[in-house]
């Protein structure tokens, strides 16, 4: 291999140009089979880019760079390569010097850029077309990227250059050569899709915090080419038809997208961010067009693409149905558009072409079903849902079937309100046939299918109907989002109870799902159980089916009876339910809301009675042995049932007579443990007094709430189980998908055009650290920006050069430490700075990939070359002897001589906090107090904050606002936590606070903090200041996490509270706690000892004059305090010497309570008056 190496390394080194593109030929080939070719790479740079050579080889030795990794050095050589070559008579030659721009590392292209930015704009004139395609083709690539704006908003004549840049590769939409007019399209539809997505600069690893300016920038930039585009329409419409037909594809999105933005009024909202008066004259032009002129423009545009639904170019037929999808549904769109582009698309999946493209397919269909009238959503609906049915990307799988269900709520709403309405009902509309396909229906049917897609399906549409039954989104632009929403307010009538009639139907026909076996997988039963359990509630169940003399509509009483009827049904399947765990839950949905009044009393014998049925299957469950529910799921089903029978039994006298029988003998039974024993007789005792008080039972006491208060989040024990981490992925995917689609977050974009630039999307950059020391040579200070759909950190440097030279050379070396990576697998990265004049900043940045959730530092050593360039190295302190030394003499032959020696400067590390890579999670109450005893790795810790306190008023007074007492976990609310409930008791100033996250990896992190305070015993002038012990208890489903957190707490609490709380080792809490009990103690022995005359009457007096008067001196407050806490200390132990303990702390509490209640109630008045 290095015989290789060295004639690759020959052959370059000669001046015969096939030599050379032979050698870098060869090279590639051993870069494509994966050898290292950095040596071939340094003298391809010394040998062919920074020397003359043919542009065969130029271009196969940019290609050789891209392919490896260089040293900042080596592109110092390129930059200058390319300078040279860019001033070259050969057009080829300056061609390939183009193409390698998009390749130089962003902290090297601004600089290159301004230098040769005549050159650049000379290349737009150019008669070669070769050179005309590569600048078009390069520019198009850089100038949309992030970095590039952030440069021109620091550089005006920059900003100018670049603009002018994009106006001419607007005009080359029109060049004469078809590869140019095709790329310039291309750069065009590029610089729309980066306003949009900006996918290309998270591509290029570029992390920066968007301004005010950069948006101005973008959004001139944007605005000024939708203007081009809409005035020059019809000529780029022809110059693309003259295209070669494999070409015609770049052209399609350009177009559509500057069309839509004009028809749909976007564009005037880019010029507003654009905040430019350079193009007022063009943009009066757009906005004079009158809409009949942006109804035509749109118009035309379509039958322009109309032609090309039946190319023979899948690729063709799919880029343009997708377009025209997108122009559907401007103002004035039609329905017809959306039909043509959505049956063109569907006969690419029958043809099996573009097979690829599935879930491109589907998603494109599903998303856009809503812009097709009712007769084709209906007609289309079945085959789509086989469509998903297929579809392997989980992902992709549930987006679809989240809108899939959308659609039919909506379909079906949509019709009956049309009916409503007096319009012809049409077949087919109803939740029951949507679903009425073969396969469908026997997926639903089996208890035994393995397929997981009956799972998803029923979730997604039982959570459609939840979201169903929220408030609607408000709707303010256009757009496809406001037609679904448009179409579900029609159906529901904006009714607050209209969305129950689909959710009745989608009850009915998920019916199959509680006899399914899912091999201990329950998510998509449970969310079954808790609509029906919600429908009933709604509509009274227990009540009966009500009458038109007792003001039931028509559609009431109807609904009510299917109810009925779905329960009697769901009473016969419970001797088919296969779980034993759903059993207990279907139980208890049935027995809470089943009319047990209604039943005939005749029937009472007979075993298929419904009551009869449910008391079989509790005795069942009771005294189950099976295997399987012993190990894992009787604990929990046997306290359903029990609870169950607790409020069955006293509601009816036949129910309770019978289950009187079932408990005695499940008491008496050696599978009851004593728990059980206990609650058995306690529900016995409740049965026989609401029996033997009939007359006086009271109706409120076991009213149904409409909860249903089971999960299929397991006990710690069973949280690996496989099937309790099915249904957790399940219940992720399931939600991701219904929120993104029914609640999605706005775009960046939406959010700045709704709110303009008052939209938290304009963050404020990140405060620095200095890494250096106060008489350090260089001062470096840095701070880091975060992605976590990527996974990323970027450090940004800032370096000043404190010394009065100027240092021609300053290499900044940045090592990682723990879980962070370089993108090509380097170990550090060297970023070499030039020419630091004394004082003037200069800035560079690394990016970095996060694998796991660890502590992680960048390490930055600043290396810098005082004698750089004036061959000082090794001059003085050597002496005569070392010149006969001939290994010296080659070192010093083999030293480059402008280097010198460095001086190396190591900074501290720039630690990132690990709450940097924690997400906040969103999640109800309910839910996280469910999930929390599940959760396997537990870590406990104290801390403990001072805070300045006046007395009563930082624990009582403070009826709104934040409790002083909170001070020392204020920062808390900027961390990446979603505080999820907080309980805070201020007459003892002291809290609960639950937090929830998950780290970027999607482990779960739960974190609750329990405080209470310690008044301190020296009391300065009133002002107290108080100790507020908090305990912390974190709860993660990976020990990883806790393990992480655990290895250095102070520097958690730090993370977390910004240095706000110090961390207490236990031992400490503990002595410190046996401290306070021997003071107090002996306080009271000391009290009791003495014995003094009980004072209660005269200090309560001296409060009630306290209290009267109205003067808010300070000074008296102050004295009122000191007196109470005198005053408190005698009171307390007198009370004690004839209280007991439990007593006395009732008393104080009752008192602490009404004390609080008096002084709101004074503060209130003061307020009112």
């Amino acid at each position: 291999m290095d015989i290789l190496f060295a004639q690759i390394q020959a052959d370059l080194r000669s001046n015969d140009a096939l030599r050379q593109s032979g050698a870098l030929l060869q090279a590639l080939q051993q870069s494509a089979a994966g050898r290292d070719i950095s040596v071939i790479a340094k003298s391809a740079c010394e040998e062919i880019v920074a020397s003359p050579a043919s542009a065969v080889c130029k271009k196969l030795a940019f290609d050789l760079i891209r392919s490896t990794r260089l040293t900042a050095d080596l592109w110092e050589t390129v930059c200058t390569g390319i300078r040279t070559d860019l001033d070259f008579p050969d057009p080829d030659v300056t061609a390939a010097a183009v193409s390698i721009l998009a390749a130089i590392p962003s902290y090297r292209l601004g600089k290159l850029i301004a230098d040769c930015n005549k050159e650049i704009s000379r290349c737009f004139d150019s008669t070669s077309d070769n050179l005309r395609f590569s600048i078009t083709e390069t520019l198009g690539c850089i100038l949309a990227r992030d970095d590039l704006v952030i440069l021109c908003e620091n550089n005006v004549n920059l900003l100018d250059r670049v603009s002018n840049w994009w106006r001419r590769m607007g005009q080359n939409m029109l060049d004469r050569s078809d590869a140019v007019s095709k790329v310039a399209f291309e750069s065009v539809g590029r610089l729309f899709q980066e306003f949009d997505s900006k996918r290309m600069s998270r591509l290029a690893g570029d992390k920066l915090v968007d301004s005010e300016n950069s948006l101005a920038i973008r959004s001139n930039w944007v605005s000024s080419m939708i203007d081009f585009v809409w005035r020059k329409r019809n000529a780029l419409m022809a110059r693309s038809l003259i295209l070669p037909i494999e070409s015609f594809r770049a052209t399609v999105f350009p177009v559509v997208y500057a069309v839509k933005a004009v028809a749909s009024g976007a564009v005037e909202v880019f010029q507003k961010l654009s905040k430019s008066s350079g193009n007022a004259g063009s943009n009066e032009n757009m906005l004079d067009s009158g809409n009949a002129e942006k109804v035509v423009g749109v118009s035309d545009v379509v039958s322009h693409l109309v032609p090309f639904l039946v190319s023979l170019d899948p690729a063709l037929i799919f880029e343009v149905g997708i377009n025209m999808l997108y122009l559907a549904d401007v103002p004035g769109g039609k329905p017809e558009w959306a039909s043509a582009s959505i049956t063109a698309i569907l006969t690419l999946w029958d043809s099996q072409e573009f097979s690829s493209a599935r879930e491109s397919i589907v998603r494109a269909v599903v998303t856009n079903l809503h812009l097709l009238d009712l007769h084709m959503q209906v007609s289309l609906f079945k085959r789509l849902l086989l469509m998903v049915r297929n579809l392997r990307a989980e992902s992709d799988r549930m987006h679809a079937l989240a809108c899939i269900c959308r659609t039919a709520l909506c379909v079906d709403l949509f019709a009956k309100e049309s009916v409503r309405r007096g319009q012809k009902p049409l077949a087919g509309t109803d939740i029951a046939s949507l679903f009425e396909d073969v396969r469908i229906k026997e997926d639903l049917n089996s208890a035994r299918s393995k397929s997981l897609f009956r799972e998803e399906l029923v979730a997604s549409l039982v959570e459609s109907c939840f979201q169903l039954s929220l408030p609607l989104p408000e709707q303010k632009n256009s757009g496809t989002e406001s037609r679904v929403i448009g179409a579900l307010a029609y159906g529901t009538g904006y009714g607050a109870l209209n969305w129950t009639e689909p959710a009745l139907e989608v009850v009915e026909v998920c019916r199959p799902c509680v006899k399914w076996d899912c091999e201990g997988r329950t998510y998509a039963i449970d969310c079954y159980l808790k609509l029906l359990v919600r429908l009933c509630h709604i509509y009274d169940t227990r009540g009966g089916v009500k009458r038109v003399k007792d003001g039931a509509s028509q559609d009431q009483i109807l609904n009510e009876t299917r109810l009925q009827n779905l329960q009697r049904e769901l009473v016969k399947d419970l001797r088919e339910v296969n779980t034993p765990r759903i059993c207990a839950r279907l139980i208890w949905a049935v027995a809470e809301h089943i009319d047990v009044e209604g039943l005939d009393p005749l029937l009472a014998d007979d075993p298929e009675d419904p009551l009869n049925i449910i008391i079989s299957n509790i005795r069942k469950l009771l005294f189950n042995l099976d295997s399987s529910a012993t190990t894992s799921n009787r604990l929990q089903d046997v306290q359903a049932v029990l609870l169950c029978a607790q409020r069955l039994g006293s509601r009816h006298p036949r129910a309770g007579q019978l289950l009187t029988k079932e408990l005695e003998d499940f008491r008496n039974n050696g599978l009851a443990d004593s728990v059980n024993k206990h609650q058995c007789r306690l529900i016995l005792q409740r049965i026989k007094y609401v029996t033997s008080h009939s007359e006086s039972r009271w109706a409120g006491v076991s009213e149904s709430r409409g909860d249903y208060p089971f999960s299929h989040h397991k006990f710690t024990v069973q949280f690996y189980e496989a099937s309790a981490a099915q249904d957790r992925k399940l219940e992720g995917l399931v939600h991701k998908a219904i929120q993104e689609l029914w609640r999605p977050d706005p775009s960046e974009l939406t959010l700045l055009l709704t709110k303009g630039n008052d939209s938290t999307f304009l963050k404020v950059p990140p405060s620095a650290f200095t890494l250096t020391g106060s008489s350090d040579p260089c001062y470096v200070e840095a701070y880091h920006l975060t992605d976590s759909s990527d996974g990323r950190i970027t450090l940004h440097l800032k370096v000043l050069n404190l010394t009065e030279l100027e240092l021609n050379r300053v290499d900044i070396r940045v090592g990682l430490s723990g879980a962070l990576y370089y993108m090509d697998g380097s170990p550090q990265a060297v970023r070499q700075l030039r020419n630091l004049v004394s004082q003037d900043p200069v800035l560079c940045s690394v990016t970095v990939g996060v694998s796991h959730f660890e502590r992680c530092a960048l390490w930055v050593q600043v290396l810098y070359y005082p004698f750089y360039g004036s061959g000082a190295a090794g001059e003085y302190g050597e002496g005569d002897y070392t010149e006969d030394d001939p290994q010296v003499m080659r070192q010093k032959r083999s030293l480059r001589p402008e280097l010198g020696e460095p001086v190396i400067l190591r900074c501290q590390p720039y630690k990132i906090p690990l709450t940097e890579l924690l997400l906040p999670h969103k999640i109800s109450p309910v839910e996280y107090f469910r999930l929390w005893p599940s959760l396997p790795a537990i870590l406990e810790y104290s801390g403990a904050y001072t805070y300045e306190g006046s007395g009563f008023k930082a624990t009582a007074a403070q009826q709104y606002g934040a409790s002083p007492f909170l001070s020392g976990l204020k920062s808390l609310s900027s961390k990446p936590f979603h505080r999820v409930c907080s309980h805070i008791l201020r007459t003892v100033a002291g809290f609960q606070i639950c937090f929830a996250a998950k780290t970027w990896y999607g482990g779960f992190v739960g974190m609750m903090i329990f405080g209470a305070s310690e008044v301190s015993r020296n009391v300065d002038l009133g002002d107290e200041t108080t100790t507020m012990m908090c305990k912390f208890v974190i709860r993660a489903s990976d020990a990883s996490i806790t393990k992480e957190i655990g290895s250095d707490l102070q520097g958690w609490l730090d993370d977390l509270t910004d240095g706000g709380v110090e961390y207490m080792p236990e031992d400490e809490v503990k002595v410190a706690a046996v401290e306070r009990l021997r003071i107090s103690m002996e306080q009271i022995a000391l009290l009791k000892a003495a014995q003094p005359p009980p004072q209660p009457p005269k200090h309560d007096e001296e409060e009630v004059e306290e209290e009267d008067d109205e003067e808010e001196d300070e000074e008296k407050n102050t004295k009122k305090k000191e007196n109470g806490e005198e005053d408190g200390k005698p009171k307390g132990p007198s009370t004690l010497s004839n209280l007991t303990a439990e007593e006395a702390e009732h008393r104080a509490l009752q008192a602490a309570v009404l004390q609080e209640w008096h002084m709101l109630c004074k503060e209130r008045v003061t307020k009112v008056n």
